[in-house]
Order: structure tokens, then C-alpha cells, then sequence
């Protein structure tokens, strides 16, 4: 092990999935061959750790346009790729923003990435002892969060920000083994980057809808999601007539449009795709893909710095909107908004850690929030995060996935 600016090993953890966007022909077949660790308050920057950890694993962060050689191979197998996970913490830094509370899950990495390679057989998630979870204990409670919503509209009527997203966290003890009920939200519908990420003590599962970047086949893309409404013919339509909802999508797309635009390395940016109605778990969300092609070099330590935290949960401007977090939320966002995800040999795929759980090994950790708008009702974003909260507590709980507890 080295430790220093971030700290390298290469023991294996015990794994509870597949990790999240790892290819789907992989199956199980995944063997860990390095891990990289780097901790809020460490030394040196996150990102150019991180990239030159990964490219001394011969994977190519340097361009990610370039396709890389998958016939590389360390030790015993030929590299799969990397599991990749930033915390919204590790992402302030990037962007250079005011870091908030501190993490309510300590153990967890703020950048944390395992190099993988191919294994001859498949792993057995084996199902261990009865999962018992205890009741939740909020962060916030109710009136709490809305006074934090009133104090959005109050900073926004100062010409302070335009958009800010707010966000709570849950906990609760539990006993038994965690690996079943993080499978379980794992593959809540829709969950685009379902997976499981362990490491030593802890794990995080993430039922993630959202893609906060990816790189392929010559192009980078976002595709930001904003407005929420329950999965019901009435929802939709609400959802699609809601003047609220598609300014604050709108206003995030520009964001994300503008973060895209000033890296280096990248064409004219264009939305593919606005406003679009899809269906994550018992929900309606809108989603926008905005794209621009890859004109020149583009590194794996520019784009994080670009693109982290993600703007459709932070909000704009991005640094005065994460000044007003840090002044508002009482617990730290842990594993959730943040990027998790896969880099392959031709690809990159980082989906924004929201609907994202973790265990400690004696608690279960959850958060959901929403964006504040100056029309933005106190009540009705309350009961919004708690609808967000509603199927991972449920898939904990082995309940249907519209369950709400």
C-alpha cells in the first residue's frame, strides 16, 4: 500500500453486485486488481490523482476520445476497466466551491476507483444472514426543510443565485447482512446506472436515472433531470403543463450546457433532446441530453473539474449556489450527488450518485432533495423529496418499489 496523496492497494474487497455501469457482457466476472483512495482534508488535487492512478493502469484518461488498447493486462487478467466514484465533497474541491458539513459516512472515500480485471468465473453474491432495519432517524424534519426552502427564495430575491438545490439525509441502524436490500435498490425500475461499489466496512448502491457524463464514440453528454411528479396519467400532464418545473429544467440545461462549453477540446454543444417525460420507479422525470463532440483532447481531470458537482444538483450560478448549501444543509451529502459509474477502454459513463444508499456496517444511509426556484413552494418541496425517498426506503425494506415509508 502507498499512502500519501491518496492511498493505492491491491486487496480485494467482497462484493455485494456488479458495480454501477459496468459492461452488462461482463456478467459477475470481475476480479479487483487496484484501488485508489483519496479523502476529503488529503493532500493534493483529487483530480489529477485520480487520473494518474488510472492511466498507470494503462486506462486512457489522458484523451478520452482515444480508443485504448484492451489487451493491456496487470497481473493474472486483462483490464475490464475502473469503477469510478467522486462525492459531491471531492467535486467542491474540483470546482473550487465552499465545502459544506462533513459526511455522516466517514469511512467512505470522497474519490474512490477500482481497476477490474476479467475473472474466469462469476462471483457468487451469496445471500447471508436476515436483513433487520430499525426506524429512520431525519436529518431534518419537516419544518426544518422548509425554512431552508424559504431561505433559497429569500437568497434568490437578493439576486444572490437563481436555482439552488437543497438536500436531506436519513439514517437508520440495521443488523444483519445489507447485501440482499442493496441488491434490491439496485435494480429499482429505471435506474439507469444500477449497481453496488464496497470497499472496507462500508458500500453504497446506487438506482441512479441520471447521467451526469458521458464520453463515447467521439461525443461527451449530459443528460440533466429536473421536475418530479408521481407515475399517474394526472402526474404526467401536471408534470408537462408545470411553468415551475420547466424553468428550473431549463435553467439547468443551460448550466450544463455552459459547463460543457468552456472545456477545452470540445465543438459547438447543442440539446438533443428537452424536457422529455420518463419513468424512474413510482415517478415521472424530466430529462434534457445535451451533447457536443470531442474537437481536440479532452482529459479525464478537466472534465471532472468541468462538470462536478453536477449542476442539476447544486444549482446557478454553480459556486454561489454550493456558498448556500454549505450554509444550509446540517449534514454533509455523503455518497449522494456525486458521480459514480464505469471507464472502459472506450468509454466513460458517470451517472450523478441521486438515489444512492450506503451502509457503514452499523447504519443505512439515504438522502433526497430537490431544486428551489423563487416560485418554489416550501410543503410541496418537502413532500417532492420525500416521494424521491420513498422507493429506496421501500426496496430496503423488501416492499414494493411504490411502497412510501
Amino acid at each position: 500500500m502507498v499512502h500519501g496523496s491518496g492511498a493505492v492497494d491491491h486487496s480485494p474487497q467482497p462484493p455485494f453486485g456488479p458495480p454501477p455501469g459496468a459492461p452488462a457482457g461482463c456478467g459477475a466476472r470481475h476480479d479487483v486488481l487496484s484501488v485508489f483512495r483519496w479523502h476529503r482534508g488529503d493532500p493534493g488535487d483529487p483530480a489529477e490523482l485520480l487520473a494518474g492512478f488510472l492511466s498507470g493502469n494503462g486506462l486512457p484518461v489522458r484523451n478520452l476520445g482515444r480508443t485504448g488498447d484492451k489487451n493491456q493486462t496487470i497481473g493474472d487478467g486483462a483490464i475490464c476497466g475502473a469503477a469510478l466514484y467522486v462525492s459531491a465533497d471531492a467535486g467542491c474541491v474540483m470546482a473550487g466551491g465552499m465545502l459544506g458539513a462533513p459526511t455522516p459516512v466517514p469511512g467512505i472515500p470522497d474519490v474512490y476507483a477500482v481497476v477490474y480485471g476479467h475473472s474466469t468465473k462469476y462471483h457468487d453474491f451469496a445471500v447471508g444472514d436476515s436483513w433487520s432495519l430499525g426506524p429512520w432517524r431525519d436529518s431534518w424534519s419537516p419544518t426544518d426543510h422548509a425554512h431552508a426552502v424559504e431561505q433559497v427564495r429569500h437568497a434568490i430575491a437578493r439576486g444572490d443565485v437563481y436555482q439552488v438545490n437543497v438536500v436531506g439525509h436519513a439514517s437508520a441502524a440495521y443488523t444483519g447482512d445489507p447485501g440482499p436490500a442493496l441488491r434490491r435498490v439496485a435494480a429499482l425500475p429505471g435506474a439507469r446506472y444500477g449497481g453496488i461499489l464496497t470497499g472496507d466496512g462500508w458500500a453504497m448502491a446506487t438506482a441512479s436515472p441520471e447521467t451526469l457524463v458521458e464520453v463515447r464514440a467521439g461525443r461527451i453528454i449530459t443528460r440533466p433531470i429536473k421536475g418530479t411528479r408521481p407515475a399517474t396519467g394526472d402526474g404526467r400532464r401536471e408534470l408537462l403543463a408545470s411553468t415551475k418545473e420547466r424553468a428550473e429544467h431549463v435553467m439547468i440545461v443551460d448550466l450544463e450546457r455552459n459547463d460543457l462549453a468552456r472545456l477545452p477540446g470540445t465543438g459547438p454543444v447543442r440539446v438533443d433532446e428537452l424536457f422529455a417525460v420518463r419513468r424512474w420507479a413510482g415517478l415521472w422525470q424530466a430529462e434534457s441530453v445535451v451533447s457536443a463532440p470531442l474537437d481536440g483532447d479532452v482529459g479525464l481531470a478537466g472534465l471532472l473539474r468541468a462538470v462536478c458537482p453536477g449542476g442539476s444538483v447544486t444549482g446557478a450560478p454553480k459556486l454561489a449556489a454550493l456558498a448556500e448549501i454549505a450554509a444550509l444543509e446540517p449534514v454533509g451529502r455523503g455518497v449522494s450527488m456525486g458521480a459514480l459509474g464505469w471507464l472502459g477502454h472506450d468509454h466513460l459513463d458517470l451517472g450523478l450518485s441521486i438515489r444512492t444508499v450506503a451502509v457503514d456496517g452499523h447504519r443505512v444511509h439515504a438522502w433526497a432533495g430537490g431544486g428551489i426556484t423563487i416560485d418554489s413552494d416550501p410543503a410541496a418541496e418537502v413532500a417532492e423529496a420525500a416521494a424521491k425517498a420513498g422507493p429506496l426506503r421501500a426496496a430496503l425494506r423488501g416492499q414494493p418499489p411504490t411502497a412510501v415509508s
